[in-house]
């Protein structure tokens, strides 16, 4: 499987690392930790020397119950980040977490490769229009609801044929409009219990029927620290462990905060498979 980035293709049969940065204030994590310019790309240029090849900025916190901020705010924030790495990284392929066709286009417009939309454009019924039109990979994951209701729609009569149900629709839409380089993301602590979590994950390689790229954000997340009865800063090795058996189950790409750890289990799971 391959995805066409600015020119490049980028061959997905060997899976790939996406570096998470934040940098909203209140994100369940990193949050606030990127305040300035050299923190920002101190830690770009360390996740890219550790193996990453997307690096996803987000500036609109999707943890559940986080406070909603205008379009305006989130573009101030991003825009100017977009800026600021493309100057510094020659050939950085920037991923643009938003569900905002406005800040879609214009982050594109100054460069970003890719757009990561958790609503899989239900929430801006310009965004497949904005990503048919400047043709960039789409990551559309699942998701009910929005951020601060997702967490009061976790009923299913069958979870993974309702998640399935839910791509094919949103691929068909896709399609339609002359989107082809698609990958889905099944979202992971979106509109799912932690009992949910671990089913999705157990049953991940199922979603491989719709025969697109598979991304996984399961990094220090709700599902991991509190089955350990911990925190999301001690829950690095539980992430570990997870991101090995999504691996296992056919994920293409690790969406993690810690690219070094994720990219050793490429590795491992390279040469067991």
């Amino acid at each position: 499987m391959t995805i066409n980035c600015k020119g490049n293709l980028i061959d997905l049969s060997t899976p790939k690392i996406m570096g998470i940065l934040n940098i909203t204030p209140d994100s369940f994590f990193d949050g606030g930790k990127y305040k300035n310019e050299k923190d920002i790309l101190t830690q770009v240029e360390k996740m890219l020397r550790d193996g990453a090849t997307f690096i996803d900025v987000g500036a609109y916190s999707s943890r559940p119950g986080a406070t909603a901020i205008t379009e305006d705010e989130e573009l101030q924030r991003i825009l100017p980040i977009v800026n600021l790495l493309i100057k510094k990284f020659d050939e950085i392929l920037i991923s643009i977490d938003t569900f905002r066709s406005r800040i879609a286009a214009d982050c594109i417009t100054a460069g970003a490769a890719l757009i990561n939309d958790i609503s899989a454009g239900m929430l801006d019924a310009h965004m497949l229009t904005t990503i048919a039109k400047y043709k960039v990979p789409y990551i559309m994951m699942h998701m009910k609801g929005n951020p601060q209701t997702m967490q009061n729609h976790t009923n299913y009569t069958n979870l993974i044929t309702e998640i399935r149900y839910y791509f094919s629709e949103r691929i068909a839409a896709a399609q339609s409009l002359g989107i082809h380089d698609l990958i889905i993301d099944p979202g992971f602590g979106f509109s799912k219990t932690l009992d949910q979590n671990y089913e999705l994950l157990k049953k991940m390689e199922l979603l491989s029927t719709l025969k697109l790229p598979i991304l996984a954000g399961l990094s220090r997340k709700s599902m991991i620290y509190k089955t350990l009865d911990t925190t999301a800063s001690n829950a690095l090795n539980g992430t570990t462990a997870l991101n090995m058996f999504a691996l296992s189950k056919g994920a293409h790409i690790l969406r993690v905060h810690d690219v070094k750890e994720a990219t050793e289990c490429v590795k491992l799971a390279n040469n067991l498979m």
